[in-house]
């Protein structure tokens, strides 16, 4: 009776200086995401790709693009490299996966910016690589991709002038369940160890069945009917049954041991909450460490939409000094 009470509550409140750009955003995005909506979502991506001169920022960065090998059977991959210039020493590398529902975005997507901004911060390298999106190609493609694309980064990174013991792995939403994925890879299969993980709103559980993804479940951005349609694109039919692996959907993993050190953040009104909030419950009952951030009052990858509220530059302080800290 709990779980229905819950589940039938009114949400959160918005907090006041999100409100109104929320109520603005969904009056012209289409909302819930549909299998008819994903060309939609897709073409919204392509007009949002950043450009050279974006990526550049009139100089802070020098930037490539190179196709590298891909997983067994598969295409190559691209990865879009990010320096610094001026950095004479190997530095810190962001390995980011973009989001999008898993069914559209691009290693050029405006959350780039994020990394962008980190990265010049504390002087940082970016890599974003582009995968293969659902439902054409389902899972195991997106994971594997990115994980072909990590290797090849940590094999190569000393040519590239990138410290291959100081990647982070860093995405949001889709991008936040696959480097969630990535972690658990690459404790199962490399021994590749990352610095850390950047979990932003992470997708993490593809039973879509937590308090808050039914509370939400036409509320704010990425609501509840969105996240079942994005995991369905993704497992077909799979969703919600047990065949569905840990490293598409890290929240079925039963051993959260020997991970690197996790920072994830969700909003209070969002349908991601509920599992980001467990995710980060049951590594620390692993004896592991996780840096846990619940947005009061946000939804939904609330601070790229809506950068200069309050609370979206407490966010973007709040993943600088946790970069600074697990980077040393």
């Amino acid at each position: 009776m709990l779980t229905e009470t819950v589940a039938a509550a009114a949400p959160p409140p918005f907090d006041p200086e999100l409100a109104g750009p929320l109520s603005e955003i969904l009056s012209e995005l289409p909302m819930p995401l549909t299998a008819d909506l994903i060309a939609d979502r897709r073409q919204r991506s392509r007009t949002g790709r950043l450009t050279d001169a974006q990526i550049r920022r009139d100089g802070a960065f020098e930037i490539e693009e190179r196709k590298v090998p891909g997983p067994a059977g598969a295409p190559d991959i691209t990865l879009l490299i990010c320096r610094p210039v001026g950095v004479t020493t190997p530095v810190p590398v962001v390995y980011h996966t973009h989001g999008g529902g898993m069914v559209a975005g691009s290693h050029r997507s405006t959350e780039l910016i994020g990394e962008l901004d980190r990265a010049q911060a504390l002087s940082l390298a970016v890599v974003s690589v582009e995968y293969r999106l659902a439902p054409e190609h389902p899972d195991p493609a997106p994971v594997e991709d990115c994980y072909a694309g990590l290797l090849w980064l940590a094999s190569h990174a000393g040519s590239l002038g990138l410290d291959p013991d100081r990647i982070v792995l860093s995405g949001n939403s889709a991008g936040g369940a696959l480097a969630a994925g990535l972690a658990l890879l690459a404790r199962d299969r490399s021994g590749l160890r990352p610095k850390g993980q950047l979990l932003q709103f992470p997708m993490l559980d593809d039973q879509c069945a937590s308090d808050s993804c039914r509370q939400l479940g036409r509320v704010g951005l990425w609501d509840g009917l969105s996240n079942e349609a994005g995991w369905t694109a993704l497992l077909g039919e799979r969703r919600g049954t047990p065949s569905v692996s840990c490293y598409a959907a890290p929240a079925r993993a039963t051993d959260l041991s020997g991970l690197p050190p996790a920072f994830i953040e969700v909003g209070s009104v969002e349908a991601l909450r509920d599992e980001g909030i467990e995710y980060a419950s049951r590594i620390w009952r692993a004896g592991g460490q996780a840096e846990l951030h619940v947005w009061s009052g946000a939804f939904h990858s609330f601070d790229e939409w809506v950068p200069t509220a309050t609370v979206s530059r407490t966010a973007q302080q709040a993943r600088v000094g946790w970069l600074k800290r697990v980077l040393g």
